[in-house]
């Protein structure tokens, strides 16, 4: 196998558990209420908010022999700059509160999520980094255009209300091709590395879908959380 067909390989039980999140079924099923879309967008905010300066991190750690990637994360810092306006702009068109979002303390697995990245760049191998990618970008890529595309209608938002999933949806199309390309050249240790992150964010990225579920059910997003890691 390729070294991005093994990431895929040792990644799949968590990421089908990832997939398997009742509130992503229930989104491509147009079964998700207004509230439930609003508080996704509000933790989608607060680990988007931080992705550049996290690529920044990662990008200044890298050591000579990885000096290839900073071009890559120059680039991935172009793209992804300002995301976390389009988030608030979504929120305000769909019928939230842009600011009270920004403003609230983010659930724990978002938390977590952006702490445990941040924690491995800074203490461990910075290419470890790549594993958040390959979460987020996969599950866009999987997910955001169909679920745009559903939630709009069932919840007759404007095109301006799914700005954030739309364009990840397409972009992350390009991106993930980008990705296996550089994930291909990485050396055995460094892909062992983003594949122990990998595996870590797809359980937070999961964790964090159940307690925005749990959260608008009146549940504990804390207690969710801790019963989805177990």
């Amino acid at each position: 196998m390729t070294p991005y067909q093994q990431l895929q390989h040792a990644t799949r039980s968590e990421r089908d558990w990832l997939l398997a999140t009742p509130l992503l079924t229930r989104a491509l099923a147009g079964e998700v209420s207004r509230d439930e879309y609003l508080a996704f967008l509000e933790q989608a905010y607060h680990h988007v908010r931080f992705t550049v300066s996290l690529m920044m991190a990662c990008g200044a750690r890298l050591p000579d022999r990885l000096g290839w990637l900073r071009g890559a994360l120059v680039e991935y810092i172009e793209e992804e700059h300002g995301h976390e306006q389009w988030i608030l702009d979504d929120i305000r068109a769909a019928g939230g509160d842009p600011e009270a979002a920004a403003a609230r303390a983010p659930d724990p697995a978002t938390r977590l999520m952006v702490a445990a990245v941040r924690d491995e760049i800074e203490h461990g191998n910075p290419v470890s980094f790549f594993g958040m990618v390959q979460v987020l970008e996969g599950t866009s890529t999987a997910l955001a255009t169909q679920a745009a595309e559903t939630l709009q209608a069932s919840l007759a938002l404007p095109d301006d209300a799914v700005r954030y999933l739309t364009s990840h949806g397409s972009l992350d199309i390009g991106h993930l091709a980008f990705f296996e390309g550089l994930v291909n050249r990485l050396e055995e240790e460094d892909l062992a590395a983003v594949i122990d992150t990998a595996t870590l964010v797809y359980r937070l990225y999961g964790a964090m879908f159940r307690g925005v579920e749990a959260s608008c059910a009146g549940g504990s997003a804390a207690r969710e959380l801790c019963d989805a890691l177990v």
